[in-house]
């Protein structure tokens, strides 16, 4: 009587222990995953920037942007997602990758068309609560120097969304879905991802949660094709059409109507993704 009672409770289910314990495990996984992938990428760009400087090479504004594409979000994010799937004996099969079909092609065009519907509505609501967004360096950068958001464009197909796709869909959600539902997985893969860009923005703390608000919705897009495609193109295309679509619109915005008339809830979140 008294196991049976035991085993209604679930006080001694190891089943239910072991899943916890995988859970936990996945969690701690996927968030260290981010932040070796974000350290890795700031530490070869400050060793770059060192040897180009004893070298006597200026680090200009686009040189800047340049090795943070290639170094940070192409070596760094990809290198640490690469060396993990070396790690556990896992190919590129993990993570998905084949030529979209005519279906994953339709997810792409609808993906793309949520996420920039998501970010209309969230800069909408920011404007109408007078809520503050907080910029980051990049953002000041890009809108001092308009030029560098032309070479953002073709970055962001070539780099910014397979090399962030790859860490954070590839590698982060997947070790998540492993141990917890697909649900559970998308929304805390988009919330890590979305937490690392804390530091890298400025200003008051509830300003940078507004930024790192509005970039959860995108993700979460991004996130929810990849597990219905379940091919790691998929995000890679929508990322990369929804970063170059605004980095375009901001560019046209700065050179035709000036900085002044720029809404912060848009500049904010948009150079945050760099």
């Amino acid at each position: 009587m008294s196991s049976e009672l035991n085993t209604v409770d679930g006080a001694d289910d190891p089943t239910s222990t072991d899943a916890a314990r995988d859970a936990l495990r996945a969690l701690t996984v996927a968030i260290l995953l981010a932040v070796v992938g974000i350290a890795a990428g700031a530490l070869l760009v400050v060793s770059a920037a060192v040897v180009l400087g004893l070298a006597g090479v200026a680090v200009t504004p686009l040189l800047s942007i340049v090795l943070s594409l290639a170094l940070a979000t192409g070596v760094g994010f990809g290198g640490v997602a690469l060396g993990y799937l070396r790690y556990r004996g896992r190919g590129l099969d993990y993570v998905g990758l084949t030529v979209p079909s005519l279906r994953d092609v339709a997810l792409v065009v609808g993906g793309y068309v949520g996420s920039l519907a998501l970010l209309i509505v969230a800069s909408v609501i920011i404007s109408a609560i007078g809520a503050e967004a907080a910029p980051n360096t990049a953002a000041e950068v890009g809108m001092e120097n308009p030029e560098i958001l032309l070479l953002l464009v073709p970055a962001s197909f070539l780099l910014i969304g397979p090399g962030e796709e790859l860490l954070y869909r590839g590698v982060v959600q997947n070790r998540l879905s492993e141990a917890l539902p697909a649900p559970a997985a998308i929304v805390l893969a988009s919330l890590i991802f979305a937490s690392i860009h804390f530091f890298s923005l400025s200003g008051a703390p509830q300003a940078r949660l507004v930024s790192i608000s509005v970039l959860v919705l995108p993700t979460l897009v991004f996130g929810t094709m990849y597990e219905l495609t379940k091919n790691l193109v998929v995000p890679a295309l929508i990322h990369g059409a929804y970063n170059a679509t605004l980095f375009s619109l901001l560019y046209l915005t700065l050179q035709y109507a000036g900085s002044e008339q720029l809404p912060q809830t848009l500049a904010a979140p948009v150079l945050a993704l760099v």
